[in-house]
């Protein structure tokens, strides 16, 4: 290979988009798999339970929107 032929570097606005694609598609994956976990017939919780994952969800949701704002953040832990 040439030296005058280096593969292009990709720029900030299309490494965004790939990532952000891919990102949002296994999150949103993974909230449908979750959503499985309704099935009664399967498996057995309670609703506080159910409450503990949302309200943690949407922490995290909420956080990772502010990122878009500014930079201050803190990583939210979970555990039922």
């Amino acid at each position: 290979m040439d030296g005058d032929q280096s593969p292009q570097r990709k720029t900030r606005r299309e490494r965004f988009l790939e990532v952000a694609q891919r990102r949002t598609k296994a999150l949103l994956r993974d909230l449908r798999l979750l959503g499985n976990c309704g099935n009664r017939s399967a498996y057995e919780y309670t609703d506080e339970e159910v409450e503990k994952i949302f309200s943690a969800i949407q922490r995290e949701l909420d956080l990772a929107r502010s990122r878009f704002r500014t930079e201050q953040t803190k990583e939210i832990d979970f555990s039922l």
